[in-house]
C-alpha cells in the first residue's frame, strides 16, 4: 500500500526562503505533496506558489485571508489534506530551521507511532545559531510541560512533526485553539490523551537566516499560562477519579 504524505508549509512573508525550502523537500522526499498555507502575505509569497503549483504537481497552495496564527495555519491544512485522502500529514516551517534532509528520518521514525517529531532534545539532536537565552528558554519549557502534563516527551514544542490521518480524525480538531509554541504542546497532549503513540527522532534545528522570527513574548506566555490551567485540571480531574473510586 502506498502511503500519501502531505507536507504542510504555513508561509507569511516568506518569499526569499519558500522556494529554497520547496526545492529541499522535493529533493529529499520527490513522492510527498507539499500544501504551501499562506496567510495573504503582501511581499508576493502566495504568488510565487501559485506559479510554482502551475509547473509541479507536486505543489498546491492554500489561500487564506488573513495573518490568523500558525496554529490555525496547520489545521486548515490538516482539513485539506484529510479531505484529499492523505495517510501521513507533515508540519514544516518555511524558513529552513526544520531542514529538508531531516525530513526522510522524520517520516521513518520507528514504528509504531501516530506522532513522529523532529526532536531537539533527544540524544543526536542540536541546535544551531541559538543564543543562550533561547536554550534556557526552550530546554525548560520543555521539563515543565513534562512536569505539568506528564507527557513523555522530551520536546513537546517541537514544530517539525508527522502525523497519521488516523490519529487526527480521532482528535477534535475544531477544539484546538492555540497558536505557536502552545500549539505544539496542545496537540501532543490531545495525541497522548487519544491513545496515541507517539515517536522522537534527532533532528538538526537551525536558526531562520532570512526574514524575521514569528515568535513573540505573548506566544510565550500563551504556552505557560495554558500549560498551567490543562495540567491543574488534570491533576483535580485525577484526585476525584481517586475518591470516587
Amino acid at each position: 500500500m502506498v502511503t500519501r504524505t502531505l507536507i504542510i508549509i504555513p508561509t507569511y512573508n516568506e518569499r526569499e526562503s519558500l522556494p529554497v525550502q520547496v526545492d529541499g523537500v522535493r529533493e529529499a522526499c520527490p513522492d510527498v505533496d507539499i500544501l504551501v498555507a499562506d496567510d495573504n502575505s503582501p511581499d508576493g509569497t502566495g504568488e510565487w506558489a501559485d506559479a510554482r503549483a502551475e509547473s509541479d504537481s507536486h505543489v498546491h497552495v492554500l489561500h487564506r485571508p488573513g495573518k490568523a496564527g500558525l496554529g490555525a495555519a496547520y489545521l486548515a491544512g490538516f482539513s485539506w489534506g484529510l479531505e484529499r485522502g492523505y495517510d501521513v500529514l507533515v508540519e514544516m516551517d518555511a524558513d529552513g530551521s526544520h531542514r529538508a534532509q531531516d525530513l526522510p528520518s522524520v517520516l521513518d521514525a520507528p514504528q509504531p507511532w501516530d506522532l513522529a517529531i523532529g526532536s531537539r532534545w533527544v540524544p543526536g539532536g542540536s541546535v544551531v545559531n541559538w543564543p543562550k537565552h533561547r536554550l534556557f528558554l526552550s530546554t525548560n519549557a520543555n521539563r515543565y510541560v513534562r512536569l505539568m502534563l506528564g507527557l513523555h516527551v522530551r520536546d513537546a514544542t517541537a514544530g517539525f512533526r508527522a502525523y497519521t490521518a488516523d490519529i487526527l480524525k480521532r482528535i477534535d480538531l475544531a477544539d484546538v485553539e492555540s497558536q505557536g509554541y502552545c500549539f505544539q504542546i496542545d496537540m501532543a497532549w490531545r495525541v497522548a490523551k487519544a491513545g496515541g503513540a507517539i515517536a522522537e527522532v534527532p533532528i538538526t534545528f537551525v536558526e531562520r537566516e532570512q526574514g524575521v522570527s514569528k515568535m513573540s513574548g505573548s506566544i510565550i506566555r500563551e504556552a505557560l499560562v495554558k500549560t498551567t490551567v490543562w495540567g491543574t485540571k488534570e491533576r483535580a480531574a485525577q484526585v476525584r477519579r481517586a475518591f470516587s473510586r
